[in-house]
Formats: C-alpha cells, sequence, structure tokens
C-alpha cells in the first residue's frame, strides 16, 4: 500500500513507503541559530544530570588510562532487571543497539510499527534490509491493533512508550506479537519516564524478545551515550560478535553502573510522577485551544504529540516567539501538521501555551485548564525471569 506523504488513511502495511528523513533528530532543531531557544524538541529532561552523578562521572576521569571493564556495570544492569549478566549487552546508547541488530540478524521480511523513532528502520536499510511498515492510525489514538504486522514477519520493531505519539501500548498487547521464528524487539528507551514502568517487558520471558534501553533520557546522558539490551543468551552473543570492543567508555559504564541502582531508580520513579504532573498541566492548557489543536492519543511520555492547522508556519512562529518543537514530517504516518512538544516545568509550560496562542492561525481561542483522563494500567501475563 503506498501511501502519500500525509495521514494515512487506514493501518496497514507499507512496502513502497514515501520517503522520509530519517536521520532527522529532535536536536537537529537547537543547532547553531536554534541554541538561544527554550527547547521543547529535545525529550532530555532538563537540569540534568544531578549533581551526585556527575560526581560519580567526574571521580571516574583518574581512571582513563585503563581499558573500559563492564563486568560491574553489567551485573548491576542484570540485578536491576531480575536476569543473569549473560542476558545483559551494554551499548553506547540505544542507536548502537539498532545498529548491532541490523547488522548481525538476517531477517527475510522486517516490519518497522510507525509513527516511531526512525533510527531502527534507518539502521535496517543501511545494513541492506528490506523494511515495510505497520502505520497506526490516529483515529485509532495510534494505538497498536490486533492483526496489524502479518504473522509472517519474522522482525518486527516497536516502541514502548513510542516516540514521537507518546502512547504507552499495553505490555501483554506487545508481548502478544512474539511468534515461534520471530524477533520482537521493544525500544523501551523512554520506559523510566512512566511511574512503576507498568508495561515494561524487560526481565520478561518472551520467546524471540529484545528490549532496549537508553539512560539518555531522564538522567541527561545524551552526550556520553549509555543504554543496554536484554535479551536471551543466545542472541545477546550474536549481537556482541557485531559490537567493536569497548563500546561503552569508563565514564559511560560508572554512569550505567549508578543510574540502575536501588536508589536511582527510586529517584526516576519520582521523577516520572513529576513529569506526569507536568505533562497533565500541558494537556490542560493544549485542551483550551478547541479544535484548534489535537493532542495524539492519550500521552504517557515526557513529551506529546500534537496536530495544528499550517504546522509548518506555526512552528516557524514559535521560532520566532522563542520555543523550539520537533517536526513531525520526518516521521513515517505522519504529515508538516504534526508537532511533538516536550513536556516541562510549569513555567516553561505557561509561557509556551502563550506563545503557542499567538503562533497559531487566527482566530485561535486562548488556552483555558481542562483534566485530561488518565489512562488504567494494564496488567502483564508473563512470567519474570529467575
Amino acid at each position: 500500500m503506498a501511501l502519500g506523504a500525509g495521514l494515512p488513511q487506514a493501518a496497514g502495511l507499507s512496502a513502497e513507503a514515501p520517503e522520509y528523513d530519517l536521520r532527522h533528530h529532535g536536536d537537529a532543531e537547537v543547532r547553531d541559530d536554534g541554541r538561544e531557544l527554550t527547547d521543547l524538541a529535545v525529550n532530555v529532561r532538563e537540569r540534568t544530570p544531578p549533581d551526585w552523578l556527575r560526581e560519580r562521572i567526574a571521580a571516574s576521569l583518574t581512571g582513563l588510562a585503563a581499558y573500559p571493564d563492564g563486568r560491574a556495570a553489567r551485573a548491576a544492569v542484570a540485578a536491576r532487571h531480575a536476569v543473569t549478566a549473560e542476558e545483559v549487552l551494554l551499548t553506547a546508547g540505544a542507536a548502537e543497539a539498532f545498529v548491532l541488530i541490523a547488522r548481525a540478524l538476517s531477517p527475510e521480511r522486517a516490519v518497522v510499527v510507525h509513527p516511531q523513532f526512525t533510527e531502527p528502520e534507518a539502521a535496517l536499510r543501511d545494513a541492506g534490509h528490506r523494511v515495510e511498515r505497520v502505520l497506526l492510525r490516529p483515529e485509532d489514538g495510534f494505538r497498536l491493533t490486533p492483526g496489524a504486522v502479518p504473522d509472517d514477519a519474522d522482525l518486527v520493531v516497536i516502541g514502548n512508550p513510542t516516540n514521537p505519539t507518546s502512547v504507552l501500548h499495553p505490555a501483554a498487547v506487545v508481548a502478544g506479537l512474539a511468534r515461534p521464528g520471530r524477533t520482537l524487539v521493544v525500544d523501551e528507551a523512554f520506559m523510566d519516564a512512566v511511574p512503576g514502568e507498568r508495561e515494561s517487558l524487560a526481565g520478561h520471558r518472551v520467546p524471540g524478545l529484545i528490549v532496549l534501553r537508553s539512560l539518555t533520557k531522564t538522567w541527561g546522558l545524551a552526550g556520553l551515550r549509555v543504554g543496554y539490551v536484554v535479551a536471551d543468551p543466545g542472541t545477546v552473543r550474536l549481537l556482541e560478535r557485531a559490537q567493536p570492543l569497548w563500546p561503552v567508555s569508563s565514564p559511560g559504564l560508572v554512569a550505567m553502573e549508578a543510574c540502575v541502582s536501588p536508589e536511582a531508580v527510586a529517584e526516576a520513579g519520582r521523577v516520572a510522577v513529576r513529569v506526569g504532573e507536568d505533562r497533565e498541566r500541558l494537556l490542560s492548557g493544549l485542551a483550551g485551544f478547541g479544535a484548534a489543536v489535537t493532542v495524539a492519543g492519550v500521552p504517557e511520555g515526557p513529551f506529546v504529540l500534537v496536530r495544528v492547522p499550517d504546522g509548518i508556519g506555526v512552528r516557524e512562529r514559535l521560532r520566532g516567539l522563542g520555543f523550539a518543537v520537533r517536526r513531525g514530517d520526518t516521521f513515517p504516518g505522519l504529515g508538516a501538521g504534526w508537532l511533538r512538544v516536550a513536556v516541562r516545568d510549569a513555567g516553561t509550560v505557561g509561557r509556551f501555551l502563550e506563545a503557542l496562542g499567538s503562533a497559531l492561525p487566527s482566530p485561535s481561542p486562548a488556552p483555558m485548564p481542562m483534566s485530561s483522563p488518565s489512562p488504567s494500567p494494564s496488567p502483564l501475563d508473563a512470567a519474570p525471569l529467575r
């Protein structure tokens, strides 16, 4: 099913998909002339890393003469998810994991569920794989529907919560994508921004499952590149053979060990609650614009996807008013009317809503506070690993 650059008319599979700039990411919005803008385009939490983490990283610099030894960090990640060290692979951010998967696996029918982070598809294509797209529909709240993924797909990639839609799929639904002979890749880069990580599959026994995690978002470590994979030992060994030696630096390993400690996990949980409160404040303000602003689905991540009239013009006018937001037309399944907005503190949210009121095509109503419905958690009927 060939689709145009606008919104898909129905959920389905697209093999001859339109071209998108899969290499465009939010940081491009705040480079060069965007450095002075209030950054709502990048999903890294503000005012991070915290002081205690900076101090741990700084203390590691005295050992830079030695080659990195990842054993302690690997054991810490394994303890975090109640798995063995053999089920953990440390990576230079989740982005490296996508490249390793593309290099190590040989899928005959690779499917990426969109809209979502574009790097996994880019990595697969760069490795010479043919990629098909399942496009989720805005009228369905961008939620995964049963039967959307073809049964004979032997590699399926999905994000949870999904970037850029901020939709959190029930873990049982995602786990239901597993099939004999299929590799199921779940990008959980933003799962630590969900209170209780209630829909996480990390540490659950699901056949063919690869879970990817990033520590760059909540902890503000995008420049350090730290992430990891949780999968069965055979898959970990396969990915490790495609990986260069010493992929994570010594400071990165120290940061990783610190961020998966029980104390840090508890702190991330508290942060997730605060981010949720800030998100509800943003959603209430957006609801005040009425039909001029449409929010995608039920957001659960540290960002919100919205559709506005004249998206290109709105984004440029927001830049003129001091705000950078993420363009949506580089995500398969979305068009220029979609913008992704990072969740920030109350003061920043208030200033952004005022700017958005000025940037929207006239006439646009002033934002009025409204509460947004909260989704109910869904259980996962899968047995945890050890």
